[in-house]
């Protein structure tokens, strides 16, 4: 998709997460936008020149062999901790990703028969961290230095994919570098000086392939990869100049400016706060001060991150993404060393967070992401979720990025739909397209957006294209939150579109899905339903028109796995006038 002009619109945030007072909003149209590289000056591109040359040129081999004798500089933190259970798998023999088993002693790294996600979880060597959870060093290097001995037999000479795919790449050499322990530990001299040449040629790879490495967290990883070795290989002052550069220039061209990433995938924003929080440990640990971009990119992502948590501290199901777990959103944010509110307006991310009472709604007021910078993007334009307090009222699906033993492609495809989100489906059609290669077609381009804030609420009105070009209807959807967050008001309006042909009369079904615990029964006039929430209050909710029926559903945890659960569906109709569907959602007590 090409690049597309928006109204320009005041700063919703500064970097600790402030906001103006009346958190308020320009309004006006948006299209979704894609940051191009930003050209380099003629002194930066001849500074990177020479810093390429020299790895093709004898210059580079004395370095590593004469002058700068081969060793690792310093042992950086990783204060993110792992998970255990994948750790004590690993200390079992095997190791344990999203349900999925792969014994150690059958791993064949030559033939790695496993989906791509866990094959990149075993080249990127993150089940380091896991393992470093579990295990202490002497009971973890025997495990790790016999996985990495499996790994060099076949790629330390020859590199491929998706082994030294640049981002895989970029995450293992940050991994060996903080875990070396685990994997340096060995008295066998030909052994170490083996990782020790691979750790340096892992470098002089990315120095290559960084920049071409996709826009977005990937990119990112890469000079993330360059910038720790240039500190932690002798003779890197040359590197980290090149390295820096690169990796300012990545962040400037994959995180929007109220700190949101490209991909919108709430599990992509995750990992980049990871990786800035790894490379700044490299700072930390040469005790030199990291780099003002990379402390004012941390300012600005971890509230935007924020904003997309519930009352129970967890992430919202968007984009794909799980409802990653309260404990490790605390851990990330605590590694980050960044105090600050969560972001209400990321609006070049494309998210909305309305806070009133005990009361949290959330809402996807832009486009889905452009279909190359997102594997698992959803059709999920004006979707919302709702918790109370530590409990979750309305939710989306979620997990279609969490492929594992219990998330097939048929099952990650559906949840991409517009149906697995809360919000209105028009003629059984995504408002955004899914084709049968995966990947996002035609639909949503342009969402509108009008937010206001009063003493007596606030008020929210969003609408978008994605059902104008093959239906010809506008959906406009408005949410009013009462002061005291116990009244969630809306309206889904499908209106015609100026300037094309009279639309016809169409079925529309507005779905609400309901978190696991909170369960639901109709009233007798097939209108409305109180929804009992486990440990929490009751609510009420009540539809004006249409029909409402009781449906099966399921939502995703942070691990992938399904739970049952129950969702509302509104059955109407679009009118070639225009149709609205009111709808209320009402604490009692």
């Amino acid at each position: 998709m090409s690049d597309a002009k928006r109204n320009p619109s005041p700063s919703t945030a500064d970097p600790a997460g402030s906001e103006p007072a009346d958190d308020g909003i320009e309004q006006g149209k948006r299209l979704i936008r894609v940051a191009d590289d930003k050209g380099l000056s003629l002194a930066q591109r001849i500074a990177n020149r020479f810093y390429l040359m020299s790895w093709k040129t004898p210059i580079h081999g004395r370095r590593l062999k004469g002058k700068y004798p081969l060793k690792l500089l310093a042992v950086p933190d990783d204060e993110i901790p792992g998970d255990p259970k994948a750790g004590q798998a690993i200390r079992a023999g095997y190791f344990l990703f999203r349900g999925l088993k792969q014994p150690i002693n059958a791993l064949d790294f030559e033939r790695l028969a496993l989906i791509p996600a866990f094959a990149d979880y075993l080249h990127s060597f993150a089940w380091l961290r896991d393992l470093a959870s579990a295990a202490t060093r002497e009971q973890g290097a025997p495990v790790a230095e016999a996985v990495l001995r499996k790994w060099l037999e076949v790629h330390a000479d020859t590199p491929s994919e998706p082994a030294w795919r640049a981002d895989n790449a970029g995450w293992r050499l940050l991994f060996w570098s903080a875990h070396a322990p685990l994997i340096l530990s060995s008295s066998d001299l030909v052994y170490r000086s083996l990782v020790l040449n691979c750790i340096a040629r892992t470098a002089r790879h990315l120095d290559r392939g960084a920049d071409k490495a996709p826009p977005g967290l990937p990119r990112l990883v890469s000079w993330g990869g360059i910038v720790a070795a240039s500190m932690l290989l002798p003779g890197g002052a040359a590197r980290k100049i090149f390295g820096e550069a690169g990796l300012k220039r990545a962040i400037e061209n994959a995180v929007h400016g109220d700190g949101g990433i490209l991909s919108r995938s709430p599990l992509d924003q995750l990992e980049a706060i990871m990786l800035l929080t790894m490379v700044r440990a490299v700072y930390d640990v040469r005790r030199e001060q990291a780099p003002a971009f990379i402390t004012e990119a941390l300012g600005r992502m971890v509230p935007a991150l924020l904003g997309l948590c519930h009352g129970d501290g967890g992430l919202g199901s968007w984009q794909g993404a799980g409802a990653i777990d309260p404990a490790t959103i605390e851990a990330v944010v605590r590694a980050s060393r960044v105090r600050a509110r969560p972001l209400r307006q990321a609006s070049d991310w494309g998210y909305q967070r309305l806070v009133a009472g005990t009361t949290i709604v959330q809402i996807d007021a832009a486009p889905p992401p452009v279909a190359r910078l997102a594997d698992a993007g959803c059709a999920s334009t004006t979707a919302i979720e709702i918790s109370d307090g530590p409990q979750r009222l309305i939710v989306n699906c979620g997990g279609a990025a969490l492929s594992g033993a219990w998330m097939p492609d048929g099952l990650a495809q559906a949840l991409r739909t517009t149906a697995a989100h809360s919000t209105l489906v028009l003629d059984d059609s995504n408002s955004t397209a899914l084709l049968p290669d995966g990947t996002l077609g035609r639909g949503v381009t342009e969402v509108e957006l009008h937010r206001q804030e009063q003493e007596s609420g606030s008020r929210i009105e969003i609408s978008h294209d994605g059902y104008v070009r093959r239906l010809g209807y506008v959906h406009r959807r408005l949410l009013l939150v009462s002061s005291d967050g116990k009244e969630i008001r809306g309206e889904d309006m499908l209106t015609p579109a100026a300037r094309r042909r009279r639309p016809v009369k169409l079925p529309a079904q507005l779905r609400f899905h309901l978190a696991p615990g909170v369960e639901p029964t109709a009233t007798a006039d097939g209108m409305g339903a109180l929804l009992r929430i486990d440990l929490g209050a009751i609510w009420q909710f009540r539809a004006n028109t249409g029909k409402l029926a009781i449906e099966e559903s399921l939502w995703v945890d942070s691990e992938g796995r399904p739970h049952e659960s129950r969702q509302l569906v509104i059955t109407a109709e679009a009118l070639p006038g225009g149709s609205t569907i009111g709808w209320l959602f009402k604490r009692m007590g």
